[in-house]
């Protein structure tokens, strides 16, 4: 979008977060910033680091606004004049909070925007679902989410595509000391779940090393000597330093969330290395299979393809060099999904305002 935008933006803006690089790519874009977190930052991980009252009131899908965010986001109406409001996610952010927004700033456009499937209730808070008809549009990764979305009281639904941060998710020159740490044959960097964990130690009780990083992986630490279990997440550079040194990334999506596609899925191959992921129409959308990625429907699948692509040096680094090319060609970066999403969000509601 080619006009500068004044945009007030609100959300987890922890370091290695996707909401911190949709803040930073729309500074990036041009536009004048005002940044509120809605979570403090730094955060510390974890359900022990609540109090039992907010623990409690998580629950109830009552969650407190720690950094009071809400008081925030008024005052900020109140000093300036923006173009865009966006709330990334936003299950903190009240309903009347939003209402003020559109009686003292009624020129804004107010954006929604999650990569979660919003319409699971893990995801949902009260204030969530009470506010999504004060949106002028939400927009979602998820297709099924599009009419679901507007079942629960979303106005407008418009769908953006996962995407990787075109500074970040890049070849990278590893050092030594980078390869002695980090190298390995095949590599999985994700938050435990059930399902993957099976899968893994498949491939590990048939001989295959696996390097695993997440959080919540600590009782499967001793479960094979070739499942080798990190226990702990990785962000930023080490993030993509752990992508570049693995000959093979699994892409394991989250079922709870009934993912297709996940942020994953573009960031691997955006980093010019192989991705092997679970096989769904919408990252058949994404990539050719056999050309750009490859993809696995069973677990005897997926060892199958490890064994060959192992074996199989230069086809794979051909793969995975067409794999960055895809996401290039095709618009898969951040920067090109939320240039458009602008487009959507600010010229056509001004499009619509006018007509009324």
């Amino acid at each position: 979008m080619n006009k500068v935008l004044s945009i007030l933006f609100v959300g987890d803006l922890n370091e290695g977060g996707r909401s911190l690089q949709r803040r930073e790519t729309l500074g990036i874009l041009g536009h004048d910033i005002v940044a509120l977190s809605s979570v403090p930052v730094p955060f510390i991980a974890g359900i022990d680091s609540l109090s039992l009252l907010m623990r409690i009131m998580w629950k109830l899908k009552l969650p407190p606004d720690p950094t009071r965010v809400n008081r925030a986001i008024r005052a900020e109406i109140d000093k300036y004049r923006f173009d865009v409001v966006w709330i990334d996610k936003g299950v903190t952010i009240r309903p009347a909070t939003l209402q003020y927004i559109k009686r003292h700033s009624p020129d804004s456009v107010l954006v929604s925007c999650s990569e979660d499937d919003m319409c699971a209730k893990h995801s949902q808070t009260y204030w969530y679902l009470r506010g999504l008809k004060n949106y002028d549009i939400v927009f979602t990764t998820k297709t099924y989410n599009l009419v679901e979305l507007k079942t629960l009281g979303a106005q407008r639904t418009s769908l953006f595509l996962d995407s990787y941060d075109e500074r970040l998710h890049r070849r990278v020159a590893l050092t030594s000391s980078d390869i002695k740490q980090l190298a390995c044959d095949v590599g999985f960097i994700g938050s435990f779940e059930n399902d993957r964990a099976e899968r893994m130690l498949y491939l590990a009780e048939h001989g295959i090393k696996v390097n695993v990083y997440g959080n919540g992986w600590s009782r499967w630490i001793g479960k094979n000597p070739n499942l080798i279990i990190h226990n702990k997440p990785l962000y930023g550079e080490d993030y993509v330093k752990a992508i570049n040194a693995a000959k093979i990334n699994l892409c394991f999506l989250r079922k709870i969330n009934r993912d297709e596609v996940t942020s994953r899925s573009l960031e691997i191959p955006a980093c010019g290395r192989f991705m092997l992921g679970e096989r769904t129409r919408r990252h058949l959308e994404f990539f050719e299979e056999c050309k750009e990625a490859e993809f696995f429907e069973s677990k005897e699948e997926m060892l199958e393809k490890v064994r060959y692509y192992l074996e199989n040096n230069e086809e794979r680094e051909q793969i995975a060099r067409a794999g960055r090319e895809r996401c290039i060609a095709s618009g898969y970066s951040m920067r090109a999904q939320i240039d458009r999403m602008l487009s959507i969000a600010f010229v056509d509601q001004k499009i619509i305002s006018v007509a009324n």
